[in-house]
């Protein structure tokens, strides 16, 4: 359907791809995978139109509809959440518009006969089919779906889009991308400000309605649950399997396994080799075979290792001080901003050594409650903050808190204690601060980029009650995996606020769901609380 072919790109004098060749079918759902800076989202981009690459081309089919979905947007304001959302459906309107263009023009010509009347009446037909076969009778209905499984609430529709914030925006061009019912959909980290009942009713609609998709993604559930084909990126070049993620995962390790023993025999031959020169250069007899071996080394094509992420590095927090067997004890906890209830009589028990997720719709209250528990606003009911408590917060506005004036590795250098000391440049590389990158002043880092430092400073400080808010929006697989790791070692309390549930699955215990102004208590894992939760709404769909 769509053929990328010869793709190169270059800037700053260096290759970022070169000569990559793929073509996108119906109804494929591919993973572009890679490490950070490899060039994904430079790709998506290029298939979009939205920068052009340096050599090659891309062929499409001329009616074929790409949309895209980048990972930052501009957007503007002046409409409600509605009328911007039923935009989707502005070039149908163009169309009606043009067909009552074309129709007075007919009605007005007398020259039946000529070639420009005739072409006239075939535009008119040829638009007009394709105007009538595109059912527009529930539109509304169509824009209410979307915007309702993102996520919003009914009496949200009227309300400007600049009362939103930027992941509620994202969830707005997300709903405009996917009403339009485009040929090819590229999504660039969509669920970044999705909750979890929003990524589920995202992967029922990619799964079930979309045509082609192509997504860059750091959920790994997400990613496995929607896609069958993976392409990675790497060194400048492309693997595309026919597979999903976690399928994929097992070949590439294969993979590099070949390409590992290739290497290693190949440098043995080549030691081999200049070892045989070395020894007869000087000797008559042999000097044809030492000439034809100095051709051969010359003309030889060193064999590469595709990189591997070497950021296995197992992260562990200093110990915990020994904090009270109740670090969190609330009784009958609630939150309003005047008449707007955010929720109320919220009662639980969180026990030293808890792990616990915070999980439910965004705006229900679970970031809410952590700023409770931080006393950073005023409740109703009793909070209690158990003997010895140290907190550890980690929030998105933690990034704003960083001494803007040293280096990444002056921030961590700081606050390392012990034999962490030893293992910062480890530590920097694992989250993609490595080489050059923890030379940088905190001040020209990205939004992401600063997140992603705060968090380390937050591993290296003893603390015993650890509360995570969306942890993990910023962090690659192989980083949420090392962040994962620590966490399930860490020895004190943990209260995580997610959506990831990858991230969440063998790491707590407990789940506390937000909604309906409520907070319930459910003692299993997160696979365990949605299943359940499945059930639950198919109980009340029956009854409905």
């Amino acid at each position: 359907m769509i053929s990328v072919d010869g793709l190169t790109v270059e800037f700053g004098g260096s290759t970022l791809f070169s000569d990559i060749s793929f073509v996108i079918n119906e109804k494929d759902r591919i993973a572009l995978m890679g490490k950070n800076g490899a060039g994904k989202s430079t790709l998506l981009k290029i298939l979009a139109g939205a920068r052009p690459a340096t050599r090659g081309k891309i062929s499409a089919p001329k009616e074929s509809v790409i949309a895209y979905l980048p990972q930052h947007l501009m957007t503007e304001d002046g409409r409600t959440v509605f009328e911007e959302t039923a935009l989707a459906f502005s070039h149908i309107h163009d169309m009606e518009a043009q067909i009552e263009r074309l129709n007075k023009e007919l009605e007005t010509r007398t020259d039946y006969e000529s070639d420009s009347y005739m072409n006239l009446i075939e535009e008119v037909s040829a638009l007009s089919e394709k105007f009538y076969a595109i059912d527009l009778t529930n539109y509304e209905e169509d824009v209410e779906k979307a915007l309702l499984g993102l996520g919003f609430e009914r009496e949200d529709f009227g309300r400007p889009t600049k009362d939103f914030s930027g992941g509620w925006r994202m969830r707005i061009e997300l709903a405009k991308l996917l009403l339009q019912k485009p040929d090819v959909l590229l999504l660039d980290e969509p669920t970044n400000h999705l909750d979890i009942e929003s990524i589920q009713w995202l992967e029922d609609f990619l799964i079930n309605s979309a045509k082609a998709v192509i997504v860059i993604s750091h959920d790994r559930k997400f990613v496995d649950n929607i896609t069958t084909r993976t392409i990675e990126v790497t060194m400048g070049r492309i693997y595309d399997y026919k597979v999903n993620y976690s399928k994929y995962l097992e070949l590439r390790k294969e993979r590099r396994e070949q390409q590992q023993k290739a290497f290693e025999e190949q440098q043995k031959f080549i030691a081999e080799t200049k070892e045989f020169i070395e020894r007869f250069k000087g000797t008559y007899s042999k000097t044809l075979q030492v000439q034809s071996r100095v051709k051969m080394l010359e003309k030889l094509e060193i064999l590469e290792v595709d990189e591997e992420d070497t950021s296995a590095l197992r992260l562990k927090f200093p110990p915990s001080p020994r904090s009270g067997n109740y670090p969190v004890i609330m009784e009958n906890v609630g939150k309003q901003y005047g008449d707007h209830v955010v929720f109320k009589n919220a009662s639980l028990t969180i026990e030293r050594g808890d792990k616990v997720a915070f999980v439910g719709r965004n705006g229900e209250g679970k970031s809410t409650l952590v700023k409770c528990i931080m006393k950073e606003i005023e409740h109703n009911g009793t909070l209690t903050l158990g003997h010895n408590i140290q907190i550890g917060y980690f929030a998105q506005n933690q990034a704003s808190m960083l001494d803007e004036n040293l280096t990444v590795f002056q921030t961590i250098d700081d606050v390392a204690k012990g034999d962490i000391r030893n293992k910062i440049r480890d530590l920097l590389g694992a989250f993609m601060f490595g080489g050059e990158e923890s030379t940088k002043k905190v001040k020209v880092l990205s939004g992401g980029e600063r997140t992603r430092l705060a968090m380390i400073k937050l591993l290296l400080e003893p603390v015993n009650l650890l509360i995570l808010d969306e942890p993990t929006n910023h962090l690659d697989m192989k980083t949420k995996d090392i962040l994962k790791q620590a966490l399930a070692d860490f020895d004190g309390t943990l209260i995580v606020v997610s959506h990831d549930r990858d991230f969440l699955d063998g790491l707590v215990t407990k789940v506390y769901e937000f909604g309906n102004k409520k907070v319930t208590e459910h003692l299993c894992g997160i696979y365990e609380f949605l299943e359940k939760k499945k059930m639950l709404s198919l109980n009340e769909l029956e009854k409905k």
